[in-house]
C-alpha cells in the first residue's frame, strides 16, 4: 500500500527547524517551567531548596542535571491535587492512571494543556500518515486512563471522523470495522491481535479490512510483533509513546515514512537518559532510562519525571527532533530470575519469532524452595491446531535458555486458551513471588 509520506507545508515549521532553533525554544520554556513549578508547587519549592538549587541556576540546557527528579511516588504522596501549579478552579479535566498499587497517580490539565495534548496528537496522527477526512476508529479505552479521551481529541483536531468504539466487545469492532470502514485504528498491539483473531475466528480475513494505518501504544512492542501485525492485517503498524504524568498518548510518535523510532515531540518534552541506578545523565545513545521534563504544561508541570522505560535518544531523521529506540523493558519490572535479569520483551520476541505460535503469551513466576521457578504460557496459532505441541514447547525451551540464560517450564496451549485483554494493556507477568 501507498505510504502518505508528508507533503510540502502539512509539517509545522517546529518539525524542520535547525537544532539551534529547536534548543533555543526548549531553553526559554524550561527556564519558564521551572519557576511555574518552584512558585506555585510546594512540593517543587521544597525538592529545589532540599538540593540547593533555583529556577535561576538554569543558564543552559545542561543545568537541568542540577534539579531533582519527580517520581511516581512523589505523585502519590501529593493525591489527588497537591501537585498542581494552578488553582483547582482552573483545571478542566482530570485524568488517573491505572496503577495497580497504592493509589493513583492524578493529573489535571487546564484548557491550554488540553489543546497542546489535542495538537500533539493530531501531529503524531498526521506523521502516521492520517490526514484530514480519515475515519479513525478509537479502541482504546475511555475514562481516567488518558489513551481514549487522548486519541479522540486528537483525532477530532486533525479534522477527522473518529468512532469512539473503546475497549472490549470483540464482535462488536469486527462489526463496525467492516461497517465503518475506518482507515485507521487507535489501541493496544496486545489488543490488535485479538481483533485480528476474531476476524479469523469469523472466518474472515483480516487482510481485507480497510484499515490501512494502525497506531498502536500504551504497552512495549517488539519488531516481531510488529511484522505478525502488519502481516496479519496488511496494514502499517506504527508505534505512539506516552504517559498520563507527563501528558498522554503523543508524547512522541513514529513517521510512518521510516518506522525507525518514535520522534519526541521535542519542542513540549525534553528528554533526558539517565544511568538507573546512578542517576547520572548518560552520553547520547547510551541505553538507560527515560527522564521527562515538561515545557509547556501549565496545570501539572513535571520535572524530570522518571518514566522507568529503559530506551536510548536517537538522532533525527525523517524530524528535526530526537528519536527513541524501541523500549526494552522497565527498570522498575525488569524481573531478576537466579540472578539473570530478564524482560518480558525477550519472551515475546522468542514467541513471535516461532512460525507455530501466535502473539500471545504469559509469563508466571513462582517460587520453589529457594529458587524461583519460570512458566512461559503460550498458545498454538489456529492453522497449526494440530500441531506437536510438546515439541514445539521443548523448541521454545530451548530458545529461552540459549538466548535468555533462564531455565523455564514451556506450555503451549490450543487458540485462545490465555486469557485475552480486553480493556488496555495485556497481562505478561504473574509473579506469585512471596514479596
Amino acid at each position: 500500500m501507498p505510504v502518505k509520506t508528508p507533503r510540502p507545508g502539512e509539517l509545522e515549521p517546529i518539525e524542520t527547524a535547525s537544532r539551534d532553533e529547536l534548543q533555543a525554544l526548549q531553553l526559554e520554556r524550561l527556564k519558564w517551567t521551572l519557576q511555574h513549578a518552584y512558585d506555585h508547587v510546594p512540593h517543587y519549592r521544597r525538592a529545589f531548596d532540599a538540593k540547593g538549587v533555583h529556577p535561576s541556576d538554569c543558564k543552559t540546557l545542561a543545568d537541568l542535571a542540577k534539579f531533582p527528579f519527580t517520581t511516581k511516588a512523589d505523585l502519590r504522596d501529593n493525591y489527588p491535587f497537591g501537585m498542581f501549579a494552578v488553582p483547582r478552579e482552573q483545571v478542566v479535566r482530570v485524568h488517573a492512571s491505572s496503577g495497580t498499587t497504592g493509589k493513583p497517580t492524578v493529573v489535571g490539565y487546564t484548557r491550554a494543556d488540553i489543546d497542546h495534548w489535542a495538537d500533539l496528537v493530531a501531529r503524531s496522527i498526521r506523521a502516521s500518515g492520517g490526514r484530514a477526512g480519515d475515519i479513525v476508529h478509537v479502541a482504546y479505552g475511555y475514562g481516567l486512563f488518558t489513551g481514549g479521551l487522548g486519541a479522540h481529541y486528537g483525532a477530532e483536531r486533525l479534522g477527522c471522523t473518529v468512532v469512539p468504539m473503546g475497549g472490549g466487545q470483540t464482535e462488536k469492532q469486527v462489526q463496525l470495522i467492516e461497517d465503518f470502514r475506518p482507515d485507521i485504528i487507535m489501541v493496544t498491539p496486545s489488543y490488535m491481535q485479538v481483533i485480528i483473531e476474531e476476524f479469523v475466528h469469523q472466518g474472515k480475513d483480516p487482510r481485507r479490512m480497510s484499515i490501512s494505518v494502525g497506531i498502536f501504544g500504551a504497552e512495549p512492542w517488539t519488531e516481531e510483533m510488529r511484522r505478525e501485525i502488519e502481516a496479519g492485517a496488511d496494514l502499517d503498524a506504527v508505534d505512539i509513546y506516552g504517559l498520563s504524568e507527563v501528558m498522554g498518548p503523543g508524547v512522541a510518535n513514529e513517521c510512518i515514512e521510516t518506522k525507525d523510532g518514535p520522534v519526541v515531540w521535542e519542542d513540549h518534552f525534553y528528554p533526558e537518559i539517565i544511568d538507573p541506578e546512578t542517576g547520572e545523565v548518560m552520553p547520547e545513545g547510551s541505553e538507560g532510562e527515560l527522564v521527562f521534563t515538561t515545557l509547556t504544561k501549565e496545570a501539572l508541570p513535571v520535572i524530570r519525571y522518571r518514566t522507568r522505560d529503559l530506551t536510548r535518544l536517537l538522532p533525527p531523521t525523517a524530524r528535526s527532533m530526537r528519536r527513541m529506540g524501541k523500549i526494552v523493558g522497565r527498570s522498575d519490572d525488569m524481573l531478576i530470575i537466579r540472578g539473570v535479569n530478564m524482560f518480558p520483551t525477550q519472551i515475546e520476541e522468542l514467541v513471535l519469532r516461532h512460525g507455530q505460535l501466535c502473539g500471545q503469551y504469559q509469563i508466571v513466576v513462582t517460587r520453589e524452595g529457594l529458587l524461583d521457578g519460570v512458566l512461559v504460557r503460550c498458545e498454538v496459532a489456529h492453522e497449526h491446531r494440530d500441531a506437536d505441541r510438546d515439541a514445539i514447547g521443548r523448541a521454545l525451551q530451548h530458545d529461552i535458555k540459549t538466548l535468555v540464560g533462564v531455565s523455564t517450564r514451556v506450555d503451549v496451549g490450543l487458540p485462545e486458551s490465555i486469557e485475552r485483554t480486553l480493556l488496555g494493556k495485556a497481562r505478561r507477568v504473574i509473579d506469585k513471588r512471596p514479596r
